[in-house]
């Protein structure tokens, strides 16, 4: 059996027992063992209190919501989280406020936007529909921005063809406005899985087909300004880093899923803590914007 010395003692204490870990200057593998497993993981979402963490995982029924909460200092108790909607279900995102919970979930190539409240205890209301283009189209990776008035999503452009980012008005009924695509951050590859950086307009998201994918920001969605990949080592062509979000009890950090990261790893795709992007504001960058 392998020993380890006291520095990588100390190391794979921090990376087990805390849920906030940056055990490492470049990032830090998020839960070992109760978040992140052998299993793939994908979208993760930390609470306003900072108390629970969501992530989709996929197990042998396809892809579902977890939940894990903190108990003695770390993410411990993961469980399978039920949301009442058939088929798979992806890429949580806790509202900045705590409020809602937001997802994509169907079945046979037809996943739809849905949010549920979230009561002070943590449980979920009735999960809804966030009505798009009449289903149409498949919608994933939804976000609201700070102040709830602006859902960021991925639209698919017809059966079979890439994903795009949209943006939407969203008043607090959940009733959407007519989406505008983000021609500035869309390519030929897909855009999914965005997240805002604060509320001016700056975004983090995934660029990549198949197998290979980054995470991108810009200081603003609506221009494309100062458009780049992170730099990070794991973050590069010809591996899989995607699904930044924002922490929501630390917004100076972000989680990512990545399967490109060498080492720790628990599994094929893991859940990866960083600090966020450094972004300058654009003026005038969100349209309407006061």
């Amino acid at each position: 059996m392998m020993r380890l010395t006291p520095p990588l003692l100390v190391l794979a204490a921090s990376l087990l027992s805390a849920p906030v870990a940056m055990a490492l200057n470049e990032y830090g593998i998020e839960g070992m063992g109760v978040v992140s497993t052998r299993a793939d993981e994908g979208r993760a979402t930390i609470s306003a209190d900072g108390q629970r963490i969501v992530f989709a995982r996929r197990g042998e029924a396809g892809w579902g919501l977890w939940e894990a909460r903190v108990v003695d200092g770390r993410w411990q108790q993961a469980q399978a989280l039920p949301v009442g909607v058939a088929g798979e279900v992806v890429d949580p995102h806790f509202s900045r406020d705590g409020r809602w919970l937001l997802f994509a979930a169907g079945r046979d190539g037809a996943l739809a936007l849905y949010r549920a409240a979230v009561a002070a205890d943590g449980q979920l209301g009735k999960a809804h529909l966030l009505a798009g283009d009449g289903g149409r189209r498949e919608e994933r990776g939804p976000a609201l921005s700070a102040d709830g008035q602006r859902l960021l999503f991925a639209r698919q452009q017809g059966r079979g063809a890439g994903w795009d980012l949209f943006v939407a008005p969203l008043d607090a009924q959940g009733a959407r406005s007519p989406a505008r695509a983000l021609a500035a951050l869309n390519s030929a590859e897909d855009e999914t899985d965005g997240d805002w950086l604060g509320n001016d307009g700056a975004v983090v998201f995934s660029r990549g087909s198949g197998a290979n994918a980054q995470v991108w920001s810009s200081s603003c969605a609506w221009s494309g300004a100062a458009l780049q990949p992170l730099g990070l080592s794991f973050n590069q062509a010809g591996g899989w880093t995607g699904a930044p979000v924002i922490d929501n009890a630390k917004p100076g950090e972000m989680m990512v899923a990545s399967s490109a990261a060498k080492a720790p790893r628990a599994g094929g795709v893991d859940v990866y803590r960083l600090a966020v992007p450094k972004v300058v504001a654009v003026p005038g960058c969100v349209p309407g914007a006061r």
